[in-house]
């Protein structure tokens, strides 16, 4: 057996070193990017610890904003997965680690006090550093700006970041993300106020629009989590994860844009 296995290993050898041949003259057209995705954390720690648990720990990211002058660290290259998005799913496709690059913000999140929750804003240096990146980004992996999506988007359930001091609007005035026209919320917000949507009806939109969430009818706590994602992303003022008329105009508007 031994001698045996001497033999083909030195024939494949000798293919080897004769030269592979490889006919490349039919390239299919049915492929895409592998990096569909871009999505956004924060930390919830301070630069050294952040470093620490994206590097040695058991998480990982593409690339860290940090705070003060905004430093961007590249963690991983983009052509490997990194361990940032966990249990996942975003418009039909599961565990974004392998179609996504992961850029975490240094961002203590929130703090729960005796008046309530405090969350924590980005600086300007963070916002145009990622601005920058993302732009950056963008063009070298021919990723749809639209495709830009925050943990709590893909986690609905178990994750809140980038948190609601995250300027979505501002990252689409840039050209890389999505956000409502006022004018058409506003009108749609009128029509539903008369006319509320069922649940059945929430829960299709926000299937329509990428979110994970079960059809069942009712107002489960999954609906509820995955309606406040959408608030936390586009209505930042309030994200009880309630329905209402103004929740509806904005998935509305959000559904006919893409």
């Amino acid at each position: 057996m031994k001698k045996l296995f001497v033999a083909s290993l030195l024939l494949l050898l000798a293919g080897c070193s004769s030269g592979l041949r490889i006919d490349r003259s039919h390239p299919s057209a049915n492929h895409d990017e592998r990096i569909q995705f871009v999505v956004l954390h924060y930390t919830n720690a301070s630069l050294e610890r952040s470093l620490a648990l994206l590097t040695k720990g058991e998480v990982s990211s593409h690339y860290l904003i940090g705070d003060g002058p905004a430093r961007i660290y590249q963690l991983v290259d983009e052509s490997r997965r990194a361990w940032h998005a966990g249990d996942s799913q975003w418009q039909g496709r599961t565990w974004l680690n392998s179609s996504s690059i992961g850029i975490e913000i240094v961002n203590p999140g929130f703090d729960d006090t005796p008046n309530g929750r405090v969350w924590y804003p980005y600086s300007e240096a963070q916002v145009q550093a990622l601005i920058a990146l993302l732009k950056d980004i963008v063009k070298r992996n021919n990723i749809n700006p639209q495709h830009i999506i925050g943990h709590s988007d893909i986690a609905p359930s178990r994750k809140l970041d980038p948190g609601p001091m995250f300027p979505w609007k501002r990252l689409a005035d840039a050209g890389i993300g999505i956000w409502p026209n006022a004018t058409a919320v506003a009108r749609q917000q009128a029509y539903f106020s008369v006319n509320p949507p069922t649940i059945a009806w929430y829960q299709q939109q926000l299937a329509r629009f990428g979110y994970a969430i079960e059809q069942t009818g009712e107002l489960d706590p999954g609906t509820r989590h995955v309606l406040a994602a959408l608030q936390i992303r586009f209505r930042p003022q309030r994200f009880d994860g309630m329905p209402d008329a103004q929740t509806a105009a904005i998935l509305q508007v959000l559904n006919t844009m893409r």
